[in-house]
């Protein structure tokens, strides 16, 4: 204690579990600052990935439908998940199966840059399908 208070510094401990505890004369405030930094660029290095959806129809024409796979391969090459739901409306509920078929040619365009994570699923007025860029 009284060489830290000669040179003007902080004793910290830095082991206190063990036997004898470990210490060390330092600038605690410089200390803290330096973690703080540390911990603010490892956090920044992070990446949250979202989830971003796209919207179908069994109706929806092969060139929206390039452009949706055009949209869809900028979210996954941004390393985010892709949700592509298809929406049923009326009597399209009976016809279930064309909604199968919008979703595979869907996923043909985006298979060099996709994988499947959940196949296609129906839900009431739904149908979804969840896709996780290629690692």
């Amino acid at each position: 204690m009284k060489r830290a208070q000669e040179k003007g510094l902080d004793l910290v401990e830095v082991s206190p579990m063990s036997s004898p505890p470990v210490c060390k004369i330092m600038d605690f405030g410089t200390h803290l600052y330096n973690q703080k930094k540390k911990d603010k660029k490892q956090k920044k290095g992070q990446k949250k990935t979202e989830t971003k959806t796209i919207r179908l129809s069994i109706r929806t024409g092969i060139h929206d439908l390039e452009i949706k796979a055009k949209q869809a391969t900028k979210f996954l090459a941004d390393r985010n998940i892709v949700k592509v739901v298809v929406l049923f409306k009326g009597r399209e509920m009976a016809h279930g199966d064309l909604g199968f078929v919008k979703m595979d040619e869907f996923f043909k365009m985006l298979e060099d840059v996709a994988v499947i994570e959940q196949h296609p699923k129906r839900q009431g007025y739904q149908m979804t399908m969840i896709i996780n860029p290629i690692k």
